[in-house]
Formats: C-alpha cells, structure tokens, sequence
C-alpha cells in the first residue's frame, strides 16, 4: 500500500487534444494527447511542486485511459487509487487556443463514480481533500460522490478545499448551479472562486460580497483574473496580491494551478500574501502555454 497522500483530489480526468502550437484547432496539423481535468490537473501542479498528490476517480479500460494514467504517473501523481471501468469510455476534450473547449465527456467512466467510492479511498490519512464543482454536475451518482466525500472528511476531521468551478452546459439551470455549489462551498474550509462566477451565480460583484455570502469558510479565495485575487481569512484582514503580468495564451487550466500552488504554500505554514503569491506563480506557467499539466516538469505527452 503506498503512503497517504497529504492531498487527495477526486473527481474527472479526460483526455486532452491540444494543437503542439498555440493556433486554431480546425486547421492546426499536430497535436498532444494529455490529462486533463480540474482535481487530476490540480495534482499534477502539487506533485511538480514537490507534495505528495493523489489523483482518485476513474478511466475507461481504454487505450486513452491507460495512457492518461501513464501520464499521471510519469508527472509524479499518485494513481493508486484510480479505477479503469470496462464499461464505459474515457471521456475527451479538444482545446482551441484562444478560444475555449470542447468536451465529449457524455457516459464517461467519471460520470459512473457514486458514494461507494468513497470506502477504498485514503480520505482520513490525507492532510487536505480538494473537490471541484465541476464532479456533482456530472450525473446523480456523481451528486452523491460528492456529498459523500464531505460527509467522510468531516467524520475524519479533514480539511476540504472546493474549486466553485462552475460550468454553465453541466447544469439543467443557472438556478439549480447557484444553490448547489453554494450549499457545497459553505462546507468546505477552503474556498476558491473567481469574481466573474460568483456574480454569475450569486450577483456578488465585489470580492467583499463574496464574502458576506460566504462566512463559513476558514479561507476563501476570489480571483478576478488579471486584476489580482483576493483572500479572506477568519480572524485577520483580507489580502489582495495582483496578478503577474504575463502574455496569455490560454487561460483554460490556470485556475487548477492557481489552487495548486496556493494549497502546496498553505501545507508549508506561508501566509495569505504568500499563498496567493504562489497562486499567482503557478498560474502563470499555464497561461503562457496550451497545456493544462505542467510540462515544464517533464511532460512531453
């Protein structure tokens, strides 16, 4: 049995297709096949920072899916825990620089995950368990996956961050999003939101009233793109940090590895400044590239 993990993350990876050059997917000629995902790319960025990071959740017993759990591997993340379902397919994305996705993610093998999941995973032995909005949306047994997780952090006293994550086509409405995830974000310790969906969402266009909705979390996190973000934290006064400037190539990803870094400098102690300081680092090396997992650190996909 490997060691626990000190951050466990669950939820979709799908196969990413991404143009080799930063230009328009219907006439680019070359191609990557990669991980991609928002809890799986938020692994990667832990585990090229040097943490102990699992990826749990479940591929198809495909070629795509085998070679997404290769990749993994080969960035350091911890796939232990990871299924392969014979029954349904890894799920795909295709990236347009520039311009957006397009997911076919529809029967995937992460849509079959459900609560008994949760039983064979290391929840208790981890420091932190980071979730995203994007997984409830998935399907109703997904829904459960979710609520189940929460319930096992909470009976093992383990922190859980939340990425709102909120992705309009997955919701039968607007409606049913915005008291969903708000209802999941006010469970968790750690927040991570941008001011663009949470006004969205709620109608919260400032950071501070983001925070008026949101009092429960012991630190939330508001990121309004290349202004800066924004941390609130019980007991000390908000800090602001600005975004590194930087030439953006594709923005898709970059807020995986803005929590990415941000949680590898809370397990280190730093504080608010410094954590969104190291947010902001990451994010950065995602935004200046087409890939969602950093390929900086070995990644040739």
């Amino acid at each position: 049995m490997p060691p626990f993990p000190e951050v466990l993350t669950v939820g979709e990876t799908m196969a990413l297709v991404v143009p080799a050059r930063a230009e328009p997917l219907e006439s680019a000629v070359d191609f990557r096949v990669e991980p991609g995902g928002a809890e799986s790319n938020v692994a990667a960025h832990l585990a090229a920072l040097g943490r102990r990071a699992a990826w749990a959740g479940a591929v198809g017993d495909d070629p795509l899916g085998r070679r997404l759990l290769a990749q993994l591997d080969a960035l350091g993340v911890d796939t232990s825990w990871a299924g392969r379902d014979p029954g349904s397919p890894t799920g795909v994305y295709f990236k347009n620089p520039g311009d957006g996705v397009h997911y076919y993610r529809a029967g995937s093998a992460a849509s079959r995950l459900g609560a008994d999941t949760v039983a064979g995973l290391p929840v208790a032995g981890a420091r932190l368990l980071h979730l995203s909005g994007i997984t409830p949306a998935l399907s109703a047994s997904c829904e459960e996956l979710v609520d189940a997780l929460f319930d096992a952090a909470a009976a093992a006293a383990v922190p859980v961050s939340f990425d709102v994550n909120h992705r309009p086509a997955l919701w039968p409405s607007r409606a049913a999003a915005a008291e969903r995830l708000l209802g999941l974000a006010r469970r968790a310790r750690v927040v991570f939101v941008g001011l663009d969906e949470a006004e969205g969402l709620w109608g919260t266009s400032t950071a501070e009233s983001v925070r008026e909705l949101l009092p429960e979390p012991a630190q939330l996190i508001v990121k309004d793109g290349a202004v800066g973000a924004t941390e609130f934290s019980h007991g000390a006064p908000a800090a602001h940090v600005p975004a590194t400037p930087t030439t953006a190539v594709e923005v898709v990803g970059a807020g995986d590895a803005f929590a990415a870094g941000w949680i590898a400098a809370w397990l280190d102690g730093a504080d608010a400044e410094a954590r969104l300081s190291a947010g902001h680092a990451r994010a950065v090396l995602t935004i200046a590239g087409t890939s969602d997992v950093p390929r900086e650190e070995g990644n040739e996909g």
